[in-house]
């Protein structure tokens, strides 16, 4: 915890991470993080309004080097498996399926994506791919998951250290 925040003095979003709950973050903390969450080809400009820029594909964008690229981490593990990816093939009329099965690959993975919503907690994540399709690809399946994932309902932390309480007794 820093030395100068005093979790009773703080917003509940901010309490609850200071205290280590930040899965029980009050629901508008979550909105907040959920539209710090955007996406950008990976062949588009950068911005300053980008912040974090996360590459969120198994293969390298072709024709890119790392330093036109300009990512803060590469995380191969949060794209969709070789398997999918290829039966997928960009295939909108896949899109759906394609989006359940990646789902079960996240939901089976979670320290591959844990990374990215913990960025967001600190500002804005910028997902980055490669794909020209920019409705059907796996970023943008990616961001509908992960905002998901952060809508979750909220839990106060007084039944969390109630809960505590009861399983340490």
């Amino acid at each position: 915890m820093h030395p100068r925040l005093d979790p009773a003095q703080t917003a509940p979003g901010l309490r609850a991470v200071m205290m280590g709950l930040e899965h029980y973050v009050p629901s508008r903390a979550r909105q907040i993080w959920c539209t710090m969450l955007k996406l950008k080809r990976a062949y588009d400009p950068v911005s300053q309004t980008d912040g974090t820029r996360l590459l969120v594909e198994r293969l390298w964008p072709r024709g890119l080097s790392k330093a036109k690229l300009h990512v803060d981490a590469w995380l191969k593990d949060v794209g969709p498996s070789t398997e999918l990816r290829k039966w997928f093939s960009h295939d909108p009329e896949r899109w759906a399926r394609f989006r359940r099965r990646y789902f079960r690959e996240l939901d089976s993975q979670p320290e591959a994506w844990r990374p990215i919503v913990s960025a967001a907690r600190h500002g804005t994540v910028t997902l980055v791919y490669s794909s020209h399709d920019e409705q059907h690809n796996n970023a943008v399946a990616l961001q509908d998951y992960l905002r998901a994932k952060m809508r979750r309902p909220a839990v106060s932390a007084d039944a969390v250290a109630a809960d505590r309480v009861r399983a340490s007794g």
